[in-house]
């Protein structure tokens, strides 16, 4: 009867309810059924052929009717798919259907049903059904067999989806039952899939291209699965993907590139070290095909797994593999856009992330840490100006770190492939390069910084030329009057902590020092540079200088630079200011009056406090309350040092405040 009814959707149902009756009582291993009512072989014939009549009625629904309604039609099939899919499932409930039944007869049947159907509808959702409805390790066993159909199937069914689940439920058997590996291994499946995938590219020319790129995806994702120990073979996939990108140059439709990326960013998360990327030799080339932006995005996300895991580069063959992928954010390339037309946030964050892999560069070994810095540096210099204020810095603290190390080993700095002096001709060489930016305060600093590594080397004229570079610096290249405050503190603060220096070379440097504090713009920082410059003459280290007549002169050219302040100030807004400045000098007295400077006797503090008492009680002089506060201050702890008594509060007794 089931026979006589032609009609599509009539006959669909028909059949449907036939499977449906007849499912219980089909003849199965261990069923009541079996033997006097068939056997196994039966049953399978009988749903085998039901599936067949019931996918050609399927099929032929297309055909039925006007062809405006071939959307209609289209729907209906598709809500109708189910019917026809039940079969596959009550074929995989037969227990007597083993792995010889389902390779030798049950596979190839349903497969030449699928092939010769030639519908995009069918074809796809009844290889959904085969590879959801039967056992993985059956997949498994008949892989060859299942992906011999993939190329014959029709250019418009969407394959990749296919073969991508298949892949992913052989993953998921691998990774829940590690006793199969081997199986894997023996039935070659890494072999056979990705052969397949090979075939179906070919045999599909008009594929999209983020199609192909799906595939190889879903094939690295299998691999770094069930065999991530063979590198091999995860090359091998980035080798097929960079060999479907010949001659394609820059990928640019957005689809194909974020496959890309995730066929880029797959082995990072796998392997959570980018030292492994690095031994994939084919892992750069498909880096190539990605257009600018997404090149930098790349590079961001393997600086952030070197950071997230911590990963130490410890060779300079390695550090020039790793900037070979990260060049995108190192150094202008082809078809980036010009650094000026950059968004500037975007861009200093991606420069402070390359500031911060410059500190996972290390190893322990002298000779091969210059070798890292130096290839650093090389690249570095071809970034261009713009980026050198980011990546210059942590670079000089790099070969700093270096020189310290070697400091600390007695007796081998001079001698050997690396020593103290060559790493300093490297940092300033390094330094210098800032002047193309120009960024004359940043390398001052580190000019600064070279000079205390210089003098905790013991190593004079190397600290000096790097104090001389400091003051022609900001001699020639510092304009700006805040600048050149902060500048000489930090000239004036360095050079008190350098114990280095001769005589003759300490007397240059400090009196240029005190000479440029002098000429400050304004008479508050002149007054409080040259203050501050008394603590050149004065150095409580051992060995170091202590001239209180200096320290004297100092004190008093601080006075009159404020007196003039005052002065300047009475002119020109009709009163004469705060008296701040002459507190902080009071300080500064009472600071070496303690540390036992001779030149700085009770009656020159009592002196300066009686100025600053006239000071703060003339009509001229305009009332500040933290000015107030301060000189109340000082005058409670001169009280406080007299009352607490011993050595200290002797002297202090001979202050009449």
């Amino acid at each position: 009867m089931s026979r006589g009814i032609q009609h599509p959707i009539r006959g669909l149902f028909l059949r449907s309810y036939l499977s449906q009756v007849s499912r219980d009582k089909l003849p199965d291993v261990g069923s009541e059924y079996e033997g006097d009512g068939g056997t196994v072989m039966d049953a399978v014939e009988f749903v085998l052929q039901n599936f067949t009549e019931m996918n050609k009625l399927w099929v032929r629904m297309q055909h039925q009717g006007p062809a405006r309604e071939k959307e209609k039609r289209e729907k209906e099939r598709s809500e109708l798919r189910d019917l026809v899919g039940k079969n596959l499932h009550v074929l995989s409930q037969i227990e007597g259907v083993d792995l010889e039944m389902y390779k030798d007869i049950v596979l190839p049947r349903v497969l030449e049903q699928v092939v010769n159907c030639k519908d995009e509808l069918a074809q796809y959702y009844l290889m959904d059904c085969i590879i959801q409805v039967f056992p993985d390790d059956y997949h498994l066993q008949t892989l060859e067999t299942l992906l011999g159909a993939c190329p014959q199937l029709q250019p418009t069914v969407d394959i990749k989806t296919v073969m991508s689940q298949l892949m992913e439920r052989l993953s998921n058997y691998a990774s829940l039952s590690p006793e199969v590996m081997p199986e894997f291994l023996q039935v070659e499946a890494f072999t056979k899939l990705s052969s397949a995938i090979v075939r179906v590219i070919e045999a599909q020319p008009d594929m999209p291209l983020v199609g192909a790129i799906s595939l190889h995806v879903s094939l690295l994702t299998f691999t770094l699965r069930v065999h991530p120990d063979r590198l091999d073979y995860v090359d091998q996939v980035l080798g097929a993907c960079v060999k479907k990108l010949s001659g394609k140059g820059k990928v640019e439709e957005s689809k194909a590139t974020k496959q890309i990326v995730a066929l880029l960013s797959a082995p990072l998360e796998k392997y959570n070290d980018v030292m492994t990327a690095l031994k994939l030799t084919n892992y750069p080339k498909v880096l190539e095909h990605l257009d600018y932006a997404t090149n930098k995005v790349m590079a961001g996300v393997i600086i952030q797994s070197i950071m997230k895991n911590t990963t130490c580069i410890s060779t300079a063959d390695k550090v020039e593999a790793l900037f070979e992928l990260i060049k995108g954010l190192i150094k202008d390339i082809t078809g980036a856009p010009s650094v000026d037309e950059l968004d500037e946030e975007d861009f200093k964050e991606e420069q402070n992330l390359v500031a911060r892999l410059v500190h996972m560069l290390v190893n322990e070994d002298q000779e091969e840490m210059f070798k890292i810095i130096t290839t650093v540096r090389k690249h570095f210099l071809q970034g261009g100006p713009r980026r050198l204020s980011f990546t210059v810095p942590p670079l000089v603290f790099s070969a700093l770190k270096l020189v310290r190390a070697l400091q600390t080993q007695e007796g081998e700095g001079e001698e050997g492939p690396v020593t103290p002096k060559k790493i300093f001709q490297f940092l300033h060489q390094t330094v210098e390069a800032l002047a193309t930016v120009p960024a004359p305060e940043l390398a001052l600093r580190l000019y600064l910084q070279c000079a205390e590594a210089a003098n905790d080397c013991d190593i004079e004229p190397v600290a000096y030329e790097f104090f001389t570079q400091a003051f022609i610096l900001y001699e020639e290249e510092i304009a700006d009057s805040k600048a050149q405050v902060t500048a000489i503190h930090l000239i004036i603060g360095t050079l008190q902590r350098i114990t280095v220096f001769g005589v003759e070379n300490r007397d240059t440097l400090t009196h240029k020092a005190t000479g440029y504090s002098a000429k400050l713009l304004k008479k508050q920082d002149q007054c409080k540079a040259v203050y501050v410059c008394s603590h050149l003459f004065w150095v409580e280290d051992e060995g170091g200088v202590k001239d209180g007549e200096r320290v004297l002169l100092c004190l008093k050219r601080a006075i009159r630079i404020a007196n003039a302040a005052q002065q300047m100030a009475n002119v020109t807004r009709g009163n004469s200011g705060p008296a701040t400045l002459f507190v902080e000098i009071l300080n500064k007295y009472l600071y070496f009056f303690e540390k036992g400077n001779p030149q700085i006797t009770s009656n020159l503090i009592r002196d300066l406090i009686e100025l600053i008492a006239t000071e703060m009680q003339s009509e001229n002089a305009s009332q500040d309350p933290s000015v107030d506060a301060f000189f109340a201050s000082t005058l409670r702890y001169i009280q406080f040092q007299k009352q607490k008594g011993g050595a200290l509060g002797e002297k202090y007794d001979a202050i009449q405040a």
